[in-house]
């Protein structure tokens, strides 16, 4: 399947409706990168790989404008102790790795730095987020199934 004018088109009019800083596609004759900085979002503590279809672009390309969003939602008062992981992404977070399995990970759960704590879906693609931070985790402040938006607060975990 190609990927024509139209469609890039509106692939980079999702993107910039998005929080997404930075896209990164690559096939075997094309690559295509989409970068943008977004004032005002906060620094990440976790980060995850964007994945996405790879399919044939043109090779000429902008870069996609987008006008900044809102803040996300305020997280609760956090604790000065606590480390926070947050969403690199758009995406809608899932505690488990399917339906009906365990959570990954459940407040009072120990956690290595690389452990997967969640996953992020974007785009119909589930990204497995791991942890920077190893600890214990404390707090986990978002529902399974539910949206949430770049540079949300997911969880909070208490250092070891």
């Amino acid at each position: 399947m190609q990927l024509d004018h139209d469609q890039l088109h509106k692939l980079l009019a999702l993107l910039g409706d998005s929080d997404i800083q930075e896209l990164k596609l690559e096939g075997d004759d094309f690559r295509l990168e989409v970068r943008r900085n977004l004032p005002g979002l906060p620094a990440q503590v976790i980060h995850a790989p964007l994945a996405a279809p790879l399919q044939p672009a043109p090779t000429a390309m902008a870069p996609a404008v987008a006008a900044p969003s809102a803040p996300p939602p305020a997280a609760p008062a956090v604790r000065s102790d606590l480390l926070e992981i947050t969403a690199p992404m758009v995406a809608t977070f899932y505690r488990s790795p399917a339906p009906g399995e365990d959570p990954f990970v459940e407040p009072g759960t120990r956690i290595s730095s690389g452990q997967t704590v969640c996953i992020l879906e974007a785009m119909k693609l589930m990204n497995e987020l791991e942890s920077e931070v190893s600890g214990e985790v404390v707090e986990i402040l978002v529902e399974n199934g539910t949206p949430v938006e770049f540079g949300q607060v997911l969880m909070r975990v208490k250092p070891v």
